[in-house]
């Protein structure tokens, strides 16, 4: 998901190329929610393109994000298909909902298929405290949280980091996060990768990256970002959300944010690197936003080593989050976080690259999956899976639009063979913030909200209007076509309460 301070170029269009067809007739149907471009829609594909979308959504599909998927599809080392998720929308080079795989050794590394908001993801805290129990105290909460976690355009976090804690968090995100005092030792055995991954190296951080980084540690940021206090409303699976500790009526809280300044400054910083590094290496792509290079080369290595650091600077992020979270509770409630059982269920990215074993062929291969705006998804039995979950498969956490649902599901062994372990990640927007500020007005969307028992606070009504719920696809259908395809499970759905927004 984009953020409008973040992410500026992603939202802003593309200079893939435009097309007069129809999405519908740039595509072959094989069945209800999976679509094919054909090798040849655009020139030099390598690779057919695959859209994972219902006939209904097809209908608002962008034909450019056709174009994007296929584009994809030209790349050196591509493996099976270029993949878009059911919440697809135009983005950088690399559609929004994007998946691709590339041969680790003939491949190659692309920050569009990754995105400016680097690990952009969600994290789910549960409680022990029922709907009843917070409904009353919801406008109070809701402001709580509002004022606990800075958010906006800017904004700065209640944290002055030294140059060294700084480069603790892009070495060993969450884990620095916790052995500095903002959590709990369980809280990284429930993210992904246990809140950061190996391999980062803060030489290839500029200076400007982590000026931008230092002062914004625990904070939301802007756009579509969110703190969200909900309820599971219903449960689809009830073995699966069990394992998960979920049950109906229960309050849960999900943090939905990124890297922040600092991974969109190493992404530009190192796009220029690479768009160089198209011509030294001969690369023809069809659109200048998939600049990329061999994944073996120093550009590529260079800018993957920076990208992680932006990943576990926001996994970081996310742990300083949760833990003002708690304290907020404690301090409205009156109880401790334990007693509250204000545990964390799970933490995803949805914005990322990550070298990883998957089965192609009939051979195990060594691949860069590269997930922008796309969730892993893996399935039961998978070592990276947490193993409080590992016999029902990963949480995959798919956050809706403000004033909609929200839902967990669980990864599948499915999604490993169609999608490299990967589902969907949102809504997906489908009007722009420009257009969105023209069609609604941020007071009336918190009226009629409230109205129906959701407190939205926010930095200006404007971001209100950008973010209302009519500017997105309906989660429930998106959700729906990654479950029906098998990529993942329903388990629960979850409601708002109160939002808190940039």
């Amino acid at each position: 998901m984009t953020d409008s301070e973040e992410n500026v170029t992603e939202s802003e269009g593309t200079g893939a190329k435009s097309t007069l067809t129809s999405a519908r007739v740039a595509v072959r149907k094989l069945s209800d929610n999976s679509w094919e471009i054909p090798i040849g829609h655009t020139p030099g594909m390598r690779v057919p393109g695959r859209l994972f979308v219902s006939e209904s959504l097809l209908g608002g599909i962008e034909p450019e994000t056709i174009d994007q998927i296929a584009n994809v599809a030209t790349l050196p080392g591509i493996q099976k298909y270029s993949m878009a998720m059911p919440d697809a929308h135009l983005g950088y080079g690399f559609a929004i909902g994007g998946v691709a795989a590339f041969d680790r050794e003939e491949g190659i590394i692309s920050p569009g298929g990754v995105g400016f908001d680097i690990n952009c993801g969600v994290r789910l805290i549960r409680t022990n405290l029922q709907k009843e129990d917070v409904v009353p105290r919801i406008k109070e909460l809701t402001e709580e949280l509002f004022n606990n976690v800075p958010s906006g355009v800017g904004s700065k976090s209640r944290i002055r980091a030294s140059d060294r804690e700084l480069d603790d968090a892009f070495l060993h995100g969450a884990q620095w996060a916790v052995e500095a005092g903002y959590g709990v030792e369980g809280d990284t055995e429930h993210c992904e990768a246990n809140g950061y991954v190996d391999g980062a190296d803060t030489s290839y951080v500029s200076t400007k990256a982590r000026k931008r980084g230092k002062p914004q540690f625990g904070t939301l940021g802007s756009g579509n970002h969110f703190l969200e206090v909900q309820y599971v409303d219903e449960i689809y699976d009830r073995e699966v959300a069990s394992a998960f500790g979920l049950e109906e009526g229960q309050v849960t809280v999900m943090v939905h944010c990124g890297s922040r300044g600092a991974g969109h400054q190493i992404c530009t910083d190192h796009l220029r690197e690479l768009s160089q590094a198209v011509k030294k290496y001969g690369i023809q792509i069809p659109d200048k936003q998939l600049a990329c290079a061999p994944a073996q080369s120093k550009e590529a290595q260079e800018y993957f080593k920076a990208m992680l650091c932006a990943a576990n600077y926001a996994w970081a992020n996310r742990q300083v989050i949760t833990h003002w979270t708690r304290e907020t509770f404690e301090n409205v409630f009156g109880m401790d976080a334990d007693d509250m059982g204000m545990d964390l269920l799970y933490d995803v990215a949805h914005n990322v690259a990550k070298l990883e074993e998957h089965m192609i062929e009939g051979k195990k291969k060594e691949v860069y999956v590269h997930r922008k705006g796309a969730t892993r998804a893996f399935p039961p039995g998978h070592s990276e899976v947490p193993a409080a979950y590992r016999d029902v498969g990963q949480p995959v956490l798919i956050p809706g639009s403000m004033g909609t649902p929200s839902f967990i599901l669980c990864g599948t062994k499915e999604a490993m063979d169609i999608s490299f372990g990967s589902a969907c990640h949102g809504a997906g927007r489908v009007m722009s913030r420009a257009h969105a500020k023209k069609e609604f007005h941020g007071e009336g969307i918190k009226e009629s909200l409230e109205a129906r028992g959701i407190t939205v606070r926010a930095t200006h009504p404007s971001v209100i209007a950008e973010e209302a719920p009519d500017v997105y696809k309906p989660s429930s259908e998106v959700v729906n076509v990654v479950h029906e395809l098998g990529i993942a499970r329903k388990v629960a759905r979850v409601i708002p309460l109160g939002v808190a927004k940039g």
